[in-house]
């Protein structure tokens, strides 16, 4: 089947990675990360004739722990506030 084939999940990886270049915002990457995760995984025989639920859920499980994970370590801490010493239309 075409789902269990390495190359695919690995090409998939790779586009969503040039997408999001394009729309940046972590999210896209996340999914970018499991789709190469899962590639990976075929590739080394991880988890060689898995199914298409089997694949689908790994890659969630992943593409969730890598957005996660990129939050945690790019996103904007909460603890951080924002001070404005000079307002823009004061001059």
């Amino acid at each position: 089947m075409l789902w269990q084939q390495w190359w695919l999940w690995l090409s998939a990886g790779a586009l969503l990675g040039v997408l999001e270049m394009l729309a940046p915002g972590f999210i896209l990457l996340g999914f970018a990360l499991g789709a190469v995760l899962v590639g990976l995984l075929l590739w080394f025989g991880a988890v060689s004739g898995g199914s298409l639920s089997a694949l689908l859920l790994i890659f969630a499980f992943a593409s969730l722990a890598a957005w996660v994970g990129l939050k945690r370590i790019f996103g904007a801490r909460s603890s951080e506030k924002t001070v404005w010493h000079r307002d823009i239309n004061e001059d």
